[in-house]
């Protein structure tokens, strides 16, 4: 494995979990990699990792970097603060030297503005404490999918959806040249109608959440419906959709009545058991790219094909 350059920074919430964080950065460095940590990568203002000017500059500090990652210290709450700051055109010439933006979850904000401002591709992927920190050690298939973006390997993902999903994909085609996008739930729908929402159509949107009650995610893919969004796309894929709390007052409503309620309302196929989200075993997705799908039972198949390995720069 060859040594990679990776650049840590905290463009969302304060890091509180000092432990992990540390854990994260020995792990890459146990296995070789250079890691470079911004000066502001520990900052506090409120609950945020420094005021909103000095998560900007840490944005900026990562577009100069020139590592092969740029990969956030955690997620949180912040980036929306700040979408009208963010360096957009100096990240995607970053990315188009071979720095790999990678995130998630808050970073879907960063994504979805990059994406819609500049066309660039970053990565739905982990973060530094709560993934590379995991007090019982990286989950084994994120690290690999991690290992297979900085070694430039990785040219696709796939997954089995459950069995009461089998009869749909028996009739589905698969998909050409859609555009992979998406993300959080909660953040992706704040961004409606504003300049930093993407407009895809025809494309594959992936889904995930935390911490929210399956009537809130059913009431945000309503307003993504309402607004005309869901009809445009190809496919809906729902990753996993964690902390959610059943009530007594739900009388069985949970995320597969949410699903199969959506299925009824879209004419795209809406798959479940994307392995991503806020969970340890998450695949990298690479948000703005054209992706192939297919089916063979209750295989999914997502590719899109080899991109160049961080460390081979564009000239």
């Amino acid at each position: 494995m060859k040594k990679k350059h990776i650049y840590i920074y905290s463009p969302s919430s304060a890091v509180r979990d000092k432990a992990a964080y540390r854990r994260g950065i020995q792990r890459l460095q146990a296995l070789g990699h250079e890691v470079e940590v911004d000066e502001a990568a520990l900052s506090t203002y409120q609950r945020f990792a420094g005021d909103d000017r000095t998560r900007v500059a840490a944005l900026s500090r990562a577009a100069a970097s020139r590592a092969d990652v740029a990969l956030i210290s955690r997620g949180g709450y912040g980036l929306t603060r700040i979408l009208d700051a963010i360096p957009c055109k100096a990240i995607a010439k970053a990315i188009e030297r071979g720095t790999e933006f990678v995130g998630l979850s808050d970073f879907t904000a960063l994504q979805c503005a990059l994406f819609a401002k500049t066309g660039a591709v970053s990565w739905s992927g982990p973060a530094l404490g709560e993934d590379f920190g995991a007090e019982d050690g990286p989950d084994e298939i994120m690290e690999a999918c991690f290992d297979d973006l900085l070694q430039g390997q990785g040219e696709g993902t796939g997954w089995r959806v459950p069995p009461r999903e089998a009869e749909m994909l028996a009739g589905f085609r698969g998909l050409h040249g859609a555009t992979l996008w998406g993300g959080n739930l909660c953040v992706l729908t704040s961004l409606l109608g504003t300049p930093y929402f993407p407009a895809v159509d025809k494309g594959v949107l992936f889904l995930e959440d935390v911490n929210e009650h399956p009537y809130r995610i059913e009431r945000m893919l309503d307003q993504l419906r309402h607004a005309g969004v869901l009809a445009r796309q190809k496919a809906v894929l729902l990753g996993h959709f964690t902390g959610t709390r059943k009530l007594p007052h739900d009388r069985g409503f949970d995320m597969r009545t949410v699903a199969d309620r959506l299925r009824g309302l879209i004419k795209a196929p809406v798959l479940t058991g994307l392995p991503f989200g806020h969970v340890p075993t998450k695949v990298l997705l690479p948000v703005g790219a054209k992706v192939e799908v297919a089916a063979d039972g209750r295989d999914v198949f997502m590719v899109w094909g080899h991109r160049h390995a961080p460390g081979h720069r564009a000239h």
